[in-house]
């Protein structure tokens, strides 16, 4: 999203100022050596972004030198200062309360209970208190699954299925206390029940409080945790009614935490009782699944949360691509490449045969030199390909079979 918020940015005709603690942070160039969107706006401008205070002073300095028409953020963790920036100038944005209800799994959880939704049986403890993460373990009983409320891209999340695999998730999450932003962290755990059944996410847009979605995403877990987000395909292989059923309750979620503006992007799994609500996004879904909406409906979400940050109605064009023998994609999916060990990096094959696969639209891959972790989280992935197909259902396969025909090989030297 870091770059897809500044395409759609300069594609309105709009530009940015880009406010961050740490401009180092930010790559200067991408892969294929030019400038880094993030990079191409009019200032970058540095300041304490953690401290709200400090973020609010530097906005109103930019904006009594050159007015700000929107705010946003490409980054989890500043969704609650870019909502409360928005309302301190005045300017459209979510309501910042129900930003941070969403932004915090707990807190969605108490919201959705208040507003009676079924939900999976779950309970919160402090992550350093034994006694209590014993209780809330015998509250909602084993298997479970060990999520930190304020984190993101499944880092830490653990299934647990008795108390020792309980307190070393546990244990491990109470050694990240600061995030990747420098954040302190909440250290509270939150236990949920574990759900059996397919995993989904609905994309939506809201403004005046309207939902409009756009679509449902189906995706593939797996990887060491067996929670890493291992592929999508948009549209999702559903029945009408599942989906319509998918739709309804998160659309009943989005409105019970509050979210009045904006780009959501919400995740369930349908159980054998029905959905159930994972987490609540309000910004756009990443790992690429706006990419696949957009090839195939021409629906571009980045775009919209832009559009939607300048107090426009989205006009977003309704363009599609058209594959070589002219036929439209009627599904997009992307798969990627998870690491099973850690090690160095020393050289991937067969990329250059995936990358020119007719119904690839875009691969990437990481380079030599690389320090791959086992796939335990959303940042471990090695690359990813995205493929579109004439068949409704026909691109995940493709993506798929594609993505297992890489070679990884690691070494402590990196292969000229």
């Amino acid at each position: 999203m870091g770059t897809l918020l500044p395409r759609s940015i300069t594609e309105l005709g709009a530009e940015f100022t880009f406010l961050t603690r740490r401009p180092e942070h930010y790559p200067e160039f991408t892969p294929d050596g030019s400038p880094h969107p993030l990079r191409l706006g009019r200032a970058v401008v540095k300041a304490e972004t953690n401290d709200l205070a400090s973020a609010l002073d530097a906005a109103r300095r930019i904006h009594a030198d050159t007015p700000i028409d929107g705010v946003l953020t490409s980054c989890d963790y500043y969704l609650p200062t870019a909502a409360k920036i928005a309302g301190a100038l005045g300017l459209p944005g979510p309501e910042p309360e129900a930003v941070g209800v969403a932004c915090n799994k707990a807190l969605t959880r108490a919201a959705l209970d208040r507003f009676g939704l079924a939900e999976p049986r779950h309970a919160t403890a402090p992550v350093d208190d034994p006694a209590r993460l014993r209780a809330a373990a015998e509250a909602v009983g084993y298997p479970l699954v060990v999520k930190p409320t304020d984190l993101c891209a499944g880092m830490f999340v653990r299934r647990a299925d008795n108390w020792e695999t309980l307190e070393a998730a546990a244990g491990e999450l109470s050694r990240f206390a600061v995030n990747a932003r420098g954040q302190r962290r909440d250290p509270v755990v939150l236990l949920e029940e574990f759900l059996d059944g397919p995993e989904f996410s609905v994309e939506s847009w809201i403004r005046d409080g309207e939902i409009h979605t756009v679509g449902v995403t189906d995706k593939c877990l797996g990887g060491a945790s067996g929670f890493v987000e291992t592929g999508h395909m948009f549209p999702a292989a559903l029945e009408g009614e599942a989906r319509a059923h998918l739709v309804t309750t998160a659309e009943t979620a989005i409105r019970a935490v509050g979210l009045d503006h904006g780009v959501v992007h919400t995740e369930l799994r349908f159980t054998a009782a029905g959905p159930r609500i994972i987490e609540i996004n309000p910004r756009p879904a990443g790992n690429q699944i706006t990419e696949l909406i957009r090839h195939v409906t021409g629906v571009d979400l980045p775009t919209i949360a832009v559009e939607l940050a300048l107090g426009r109605i989205p006009h977003s064009a309704q363009r599609t691509d058209t594959l070589p023998d002219g036929r439209r994609p009627l599904s997009a999916a992307v798969s990627m490449l998870v690491p099973a060990e850690e090690g160095v990096l020393a050289r991937i094959d067969g990329a250059e045969a995936v990358a020119d696969h007719p119904s690839v639209v875009t691969s990437s891959f990481k380079s030599p030199g690389h320090r791959a972790t086992a796939g335990m989280d959303n940042n471990s992935y090695l690359g990813s390909v995205i493929t579109v197909s004439p068949e409704q259902f026909g691109a995940r396969t493709l993506a798929e079979r594609l993505v297992s025909s890489i070679r990884v090989t690691y070494g402590e030297e990196v292969s000229p």
